[in-house]
C-alpha cells in the first residue's frame, strides 16, 4: 500500500531494527523477511485513527468541522509532506474513496426534492441563477484573466461551479441542523451538483474536440458517461427496491441491501470507466423518484458511513498537489474563489423570494464548500490528456485545496448563524 519502498524518513529510523531482524533470520528460520512496505490494512487503520483524532481535537478545541481534520491528516501523510501515502498508494486506495464518495452522493441524490422546486418558483429561480452565474463568471475568469483555452476554461467552470455535496451533507449531519436555511443549502447543493455533472459530460466532448484527432471521441464519450451512469444507477435502483420490498421497512436487512446495491453500482461503474460520483448521484435520484411505495424512503445509512468519510477526505487531502504550489497559482485560485463567492451570494441576493435577504445570504455562504467531487472531476478530465490536463487544471485543484480547509467552516458558520443547529449538541456529530 505504501509502494515498493518505505518513505525515506522511516527508512532511516528502521535501519537498526532491520539489522537486528536480519541477524535473527539466520537462527529463526520461521520469521518472514523484514517488511519493506506497510500492509494496506495497517495503513487504512492508521489513516482512520489519525484522521479521527485530528478531527475530534479540532472540533473539541477550535469548534472546527471534523472534515477539516480529516483533510489535514491526508495532507500530513501525503506526498506534499511526510510522503507516507505516495501516488501508488493513492491509486490502490481509490476504490475505497470511490465507495465512500458514492454512498454520500447517493444520499445527496435521495434528498433532491424536485417537487419542492415545482411548487416554489422562487427556489427554481435562485438555483438557475446560481448555476448560470457561477459557470459564466468562473469561465470568464479562467479564459480572460488566467489565460486558459476555451475548453480548459469550461472544464474549470464545470469542476468548480457547484458546492461540495459530501462536505455539505456531513456538516449538516454533524451540526444536526434543521430549518429553511439548512434545507435550501441542501437543495442548492443537490441541484448545483446535477448541473455540474451535465456540464462535466459536455466538457468531456469539448476537450476531445480541442485535442483529439478523432471527432468520434467528442461525440461518444459524453454519451457513454451520462447514459452509462444512468443505466448502472438504474440497475442499482431496480435491485435495491426489488429486494427491499420483501424485507421489513427500516430493518437492518434493508440497510444492508441498500449499501450492497450501492457498492455493486460503484464496482460496475469502475469496470465501465463511468464516473462513480455521477452514477451514485443518479441512483439516489432514481431511488427517490421511483420509490412509490416508500420502501426505502426512511431507510438511512448507518453511522458507519462516517468511517468511510474519514478515508475519503484523508485520501482527497493526500491527492491535493500542494508540492506544486506557486504564489501565482495561489493568487489565481483565490481570485477564482472570490469570483465564485460573488456569483453564488449575488445569485441568492438577486433571486428574491419569501426568505429574508440575510437568510438568503447565509444560504449563499453555506454553499461555498468545494471538495472531493471537484477533485475527482478534475482528475477525471485531466486523465484524458495527462500531458496537458494536469497543468491546465491546477487552478481548480488549488481552489479545491483551499476550500477543503475553509469551506466546511463557512458552511458550519452559516448553519450556526441561522440558529438551526440543535441546541446543546455542539460537541457531537459524526462518529463522535
Amino acid at each position: 500500500m505504501m509502494g515498493k519502498y518505505l518513505p525515506p524518513m522511516l527508512e532511516n529510523l528502521l535501519g537498526l531494527p532491520r539489522q537486528l531482524w536480519e541477524s535473527l533470520l539466520e537462527r529463526l528460520f520461521f520469521l518472514p523477511p523484514f517488511p519493506e512496505q506497510i500492509d494496506s490494512l495497517a495503513l487504512f487503520s492508521l489513516l482512520l485513527v489519525v484522521g479521527l483524532l485530528i478531527g475530534e481535537w479540532l472540533h473539541a478545541h477550535a469548534r472546527w468541522p471534523k472534515v477539516i481534520g480529516y483533510v489535514l491528516a491526508g495532507i500530513l501523510f501525503g506526498p506534499s509532506l511526510l510522503g507516507w501515502i505516495n501516488v501508488e498508494a493513492l491509486a490502490q486506495a481509490r476504490p475505497i474513496a470511490d465507495a465512500a464518495l458514492g454512498l454520500l452522493m447517493m444520499e445527496v441524490g435521495r434528498r433532491l426534492d424536485l417537487s419542492w422546486l415545482r411548487r416554489n418558483p422562487e427556489l427554481l429561480r435562485s438555483t438557475l441563477a446560481d448555476i448560470t452565474l457561477s459557470f459564466a463568471l468562473i469561465f470568464g475568469f479562467a479564459l480572460w484573466l488566467v489565460g486558459l483555452t476555451p475548453a480548459w476554461a469550461a472544464a474549470t467552470a464545470a469542476v468548480t461551479m457547484a458546492s461540495a455535496p459530501a462536505v455539505v451533507l456531513l456538516t449538516v449531519e454533524e451540526a444536526r441542523a434543521q430549518g429553511q436555511v439548512t434545507e435550501r443549502i441542501i437543495l442548492h447543493t443537490a441541484i448545483g451538483s446535477a448541473a455540474s455533472f451535465v456540464a462535466f459530460a459536455l466538457v468531456l466532448g469539448i476537450v476531445h474536440a480541442e485535442l483529439s484527432e478523432d471527432w468520434l471521441n467528442a461525440l461518444v464519450h459524453p454519451l457513454w458517461v451520462f447514459v452509462g451512469a444512468l443505466l448502472v444507477g438504474g440497475l442499482g435502483t431496480w435491485l435495491a427496491l426489488g429486494i427491499a420490498r420483501s424485507l421489513p421497512k427500516r430493518s437492518l436487512a434493508q440497510v444492508f441491501v441498500l449499501v450492497a446495491c450501492a457498492l455493486l453500482a460503484v464496482g460496475v461503474a469502475r469496470m465501465l470507466a463511468v464516473p462513480v460520483f455521477l452514477t451514485l448521484f443518479l441512483m439516489g435520484v432514481l431511488l427517490a423518484a421511483r420509490d412509490s411505495r416508500q420502501t426505502l424512503r426512511y431507510t438511512a445509512l448507518p453511522e458507519g458511513h462516517w468511517l468511510l468519510a474519514i478515508i475519503l477526505f484523508v485520501i482527497v487531502g493526500a491527492s491535493l498537489p500542494w508540492h506544486e504550489f506557486t504564489w501565482l497559482a495561489g493568487i489565481q485560485a483565490l481570485g477564482l474563489l472570490l469570483v465564485r463567492a460573488i456569483a453564488k451570494t449575488g445569485a441568492l441576493a438577486w433571486s428574491g423570494g419569501s426568505l429574508p435577504l440575510p437568510k438568503r445570504l447565509l444560504v449563499g455562504m453555506g454553499i461555498q464548500p468545494l471538495s472531493a467531487t471537484a477533485v475527482f472531476m478534475a482528475y477525471e478530465i485531466a486523465s484524458l490528456y495527462p500531458e496537458v490536463g494536469r497543468s491546465a487544471l491546477t487552478l481548480p485543484l488549488f481552489a479545491a485545496a483551499m476550500m477543503e480547509l475553509l469551506g466546511p467552516a463557512l458552511c458550519r458558520l452559516a448553519l450556526r448563524t441561522s440558529g438551526e443547529c440543535e441546541a446543546g449538541d455542539h460537541g457531537r456529530g459524526g462518529i463522535g
